[in-house]
């Protein structure tokens, strides 16, 4: 029985789509519930740290990804780091949402991309990638930087819901547990 390569690679980036949509609606929702104020808020003596740096940075992620898929050509490096999306909630969550749906059609896209890696020195190095790996990378790059968020929410009193911040796997793995748990 042959298998028909492109329909694989459909159904995989289903999935992968899919959790990278459960995350960007966690955070969607995540940014209904805070002010402008605290959003832009710093949390640190350097001005480095605040909700909205931790969610423009995952907004920059998915971005480059999604101006690399015409061309086959990524780079996280250089990224816009827009102001605008740190400082105002509203529109970190309509960025947010316009990746999501953007993310619905790259099933039709190339697969393989090449990333520009820039190593320490001024070299830059250009691996071979695909949409799906970097898909994978993007769920556990924005889960990380949730789990930062959370910590720095819950430090300003706003609650979160327990699922927040936890990468799917793990939440497929809890509901797994819990008919065990409960016989």
């Amino acid at each position: 029985m042959s298998h028909d390569s492109t329909a694989v690679l459909a159904i995989d980036l289903g999935g992968l789509v899919a959790e990278n949509r459960q995350v960007l609606d966690q955070l969607c929702r995540f940014l209904a519930g805070l002010s402008a104020a605290a959003y832009g808020r710093p949390l640190d003596p350097g001005g480095r740290q605040s909700l909205g740096k931790h969610v423009r940075h995952i907004i920059d992620h998915y971005e480059a990804l999604l101006a690399a898929v015409p061309g086959g050509r990524l780079d996280y490096e250089h990224r816009p780091r827009e102001a605008w999306p740190e400082r105002c909630p509203r529109e970190a969550r309509r960025r947010l949402e316009a990746i999501a749906a953007a993310l619905e059609v790259l099933g039709d896209c190339p697969g393989r991309l090449t990333l520009a890696y820039p190593l320490e020195g001024g070299g830059l190095r250009h691996l071979d990638t695909s949409l799906g790996r970097e898909l994978a990378f993007l769920t556990s790059h924005s889960i990380h930087h949730m789990a930062l968020l959370g910590l720095l929410a819950e430090g300003l009193g706003v609650a979160l819901p327990e699922s927040f911040g936890i990468h799917p796997s793990t939440l497929r793995h809890w509901a797994s547990q819990a008919p065990r748990a409960s016989a």
